[in-house]
């Protein structure tokens, strides 16, 4: 996955945020850069803002790739990087098509959107109703100054009922511009998920 995220073309730094002895190991021994963060944060956004206080980066636009994207497609870190050229960005995620028989898999997020790639709103239950079905691909690119907006917020009603991080953004009225990504970018939410991304791994 590190290699994964050196691979793309807009990101200039990689560096892991972690509290965990094994992971700073790993990352260590393949040559990466390691911040360590309290394991009380609440979130994975969280933990990205507390490694970006510890750096001093003031004006950056910060990627947030989290461990269960480990076969992240660098192609489309650089899509959720342009989302910023355009004026107005403060905050990006990603989503791609969800196929009808996952919609009620609540491990499977789902993203509603505006006509103009805004989101209205993420959900674990299968909204809208009757589809089409957009999935919540779990990367994130914040301007710093919103990202430590983000961290400043308490965890708000919606976030802890869905368990969402992203909606602590919208019940505060920030705006999330969602960018499509590839196919090709499975993300690890349940045990079955991790046994085919093991058997991927070992082909």
């Amino acid at each position: 996955m590190l290699d994964r995220v050196r691979q793309a073309r807009r990101v200039q730094r990689v560096v892991v945020a972690t509290d965990d002895d094994r992971i700073q190991a790993a990352v260590e021994g393949a040559g990466g850069e390691v911040v360590r963060t309290s394991p009380a944060l609440a979130s994975g956004s969280d933990r990205c803002a507390a490694a970006v206080a510890a750096l001093g980066l003031e004006s950056a636009v910060v990627l947030n790739v989290q461990g269960d994207v480990p076969l992240v497609e660098p192609a489309d870190l650089d899509r959720l990087v342009a989302a910023f050229d355009q004026p107005g960005v403060t905050v990006a995620t990603g989503s791609r098509p969800l196929e009808p028989a996952h919609r009620g898999n609540p491990a499977r997020v789902k993203v509603v959107t505006t006509l103009d790639g805004r989101a209205l709103y993420f959900s674990r239950a299968a909204v809208p109703h009757g589809g089409p079905w957009q999935l919540h691909v779990g990367l994130y690119a914040f301007r710093a100054s919103a990202l430590r907006a983000f961290a400043a917020l308490p965890r708000s009603p919606l976030e802890r009922s869905e368990d969402l991080e992203q909606l602590r953004l919208l019940e505060h009225g920030v705006s999330i511009h969602v960018v499509p990504l590839s196919a090709a970018c499975p993300s690890i939410d349940t045990p079955d998920d991790l046994d085919r991304l093991r058997a991927t791994l070992a082909a």
